[in-house]
């Protein structure tokens, strides 16, 4: 784990996390204001990029869910990086550049979600497992809206330059 103990680099992976995740909704207010903010753009794929690849630094066996939804999402970035910077946001680049940063956004609050129903004694107890309605509810609560969040971004994104 790059030289770090396994405490360290949880530590790390959760600190990119949630940087990742506080410069995304920035960036989601900048699409919904049809902002570009390069600079906050540039810090969201950055550690989003980062978050999904240091997920497969822990030790593991067998593929987990977790190295399917890294996977999804470093694919899922390389669609937003190549149509934000590669194309420019050119024609149909506009819209997959929303959709896809938008999706790559959702994934990392979808696992924050996960990692709090198991991390966070109240949520745990609430939902033990995966398949408990609160950790169902709360899951779909951040799907929708991130669709409407998404829906209303593809709309409103229309950068000047």
């Amino acid at each position: 784990m790059l030289g770090m103990s396994l405490a360290v680099f949880t530590l790390l992976h959760v600190l990119i996390s949630l940087v990742g995740i506080a410069s995304g909704l920035v960036v989601m207010r900048g699409l919904l204001s049809s902002q570009r903010l390069d600079g906050m753009t540039a810090l969201f794929l950055a550690t989003t990029v980062a978050t999904s690849a240091t997920g497969f630094g822990f030790p593991f066996e067998r593929l987990l869910p977790s190295h399917v939804v890294g996977i999804i999402s470093l694919v899922i970035l390389a669609v937003a990086i190549v149509a934000r910077y590669a194309f420019a946001l050119a024609g149909a680049w506009r819209w997959i550049y929303v959709v896809t940063a938008s999706a790559a956004l959702y994934l990392n609050v979808f696992v924050l979600v996960v990692q709090s129903f198991l991390k966070v004694p109240a949520l745990h107890a609430l939902a033990p497992t995966q398949g408990k309605p609160p950790f169902a509810i709360a899951q779909l609560v951040v799907l929708v809206v991130f669709a409407g969040l998404t829906i209303g971004a593809v709309r409103r994104f229309h950068p000047t330059r």
